[in-house]
């Protein structure tokens, strides 16, 4: 680092994405991108560069909004877009915290709450999970402090009920619960339906996942108005034109293509049963996943050794060095082809690995 860093940034340990390889000889499971390509009326926009690039994107982003609003049943002021759903959630650390505000959320998770809260100096408790990686909602009521949940949470893929989250948002009225839907379209029931009743909760969702349009980097939030009108306040102190005019039209397409959006993430999630159910006859465990991701690993093997095999017969996976969970790697869904693929090579994995 260089001599003018800032020293309360000096020991910040930031996020590691996923590997990102520059050729395609892989087949790439490991940061759960969507298979499948966005949405026919997507294309057509991306065959059609807008004209006028050369102005500024709407800093309202109405349109857009607009259709989210629709799609929610929720009105236009109750919905914010970021550049991504991590800018979302980096605009909710900075708004509503400060030095007298903790934050709480599991021990294992999505590896950026930690990161944000470093960043922009939140105290933060980490909360073990359960023995069988379930969140226990009993270590969340009356906590006193605001609480981030993945739901389904990351990299385990479980999901917790609407009305285990219900009793977290009933027991912290004064406290601002945020719900990270980001695999929510893959098996789970989303929170949305609750901001009629509490106006602590504040859920994020992303295109990325279940809508196909991780390059193009758009997330959203819905809330309460007054939430709303917070996170604009940053947004509008930090970049009023925080989305391009090609991602605003993208979203906009791809949300109002709800034909298509199903479609896929059936598909999806028909493979990903049956790639469980394979590999569980393998040998796997493989927790009972309801993202575009499954958790699992081998009793004969390490979660090293797995994701090292794999990478050497061309397929990338996740894995973590966290000592409680180095045992596993995660796998992103890919299509049927890609999953028939992993399970043939895992079992010529296994195979060698028993010799």
């Amino acid at each position: 680092m260089s001599r003018f860093l800032s020293e309360k940034f000096q020991q910040i340990i930031p996020y590691v994405p996923g590997e990102q390889p520059s050729d395609t000889r892989y087949i790439k499971l490991n940061t759960n991108e969507n298979p499948y390509p966005p949405s026919p009326q997507c294309r057509k926009i991306m065959q059609e560069i807008p004209s006028n690039i050369q102005l500024y994107p709407d800093p309202e982003l109405k349109g857009l909004r607009e259709a989210i609003a629709r799609y929610f049943n929720v009105k236009p002021q109750c919905v914010f877009v970021g550049n991504g759903s991590d800018e979302v959630l980096a605009f909710a650390f900075q708004a509503f915290h400060d030095d007298e505000e903790e934050i709480c959320f599991p021990d294992i998770t999505y590896g950026f709450y930690k990161v944000f809260a470093d960043l922009y100096r939140v105290s933060s408790e980490k909360i073990p999970l359960r023995s069988d990686f379930s969140i226990n909602p009993a270590d969340y009521r009356d906590c006193g402090k605001n609480i981030i949940l993945a739901n389904p949470n990351a990299p385990t893929g479980l999901c917790m009920s609407l009305s285990e989250i219900e009793s977290i948002l009933k027991s912290n009225r004064d406290s601002l619960i945020i719900i990270d839907e980001a695999y929510i379209d893959f098996g789970g029931e989303s929170c949305i339906p609750l901001l009629k009743d509490y106006d602590n909760l504040l859920v994020v969702q992303t295109f990325s996942k279940s809508r196909s349009l991780a390059g193009a980097r758009i997330g959203l939030a819905v809330s309460s108005e007054d939430i709303i009108e917070d996170l604009n306040k940053i947004k509008f102190s930090f970049n009023p034109y925080n989305l391009n005019r090609l991602s605003s039209m993208l979203a906009k397409a791809s949300i109002e293509d709800d034909v298509y959006f199903k479609k896929c993430t059936r598909e999806i999630i028909n493979t990903r049963e049956k790639t469980s159910e394979k590999l569980r006859l393998l040998g796997f465990e493989v927790l009972q996943s309801k993202a575009n991701f499954i958790f699992t690993k081998h009793p004969k093997m390490k979660g090293q050794e797995y994701f090292n095999a794999l990478k050497e017969n061309g397929i990338l996976v996740r894995h973590w060095n966290d000592a409680s969970i180095q045992d596993f790697v995660r796998i992103t869904i890919g299509t049927d082809e890609e999953m028939k693929a992993l399970c043939h090579i895992t079992k010529q994995i296994i195979n060698n690995f028993s010799k």
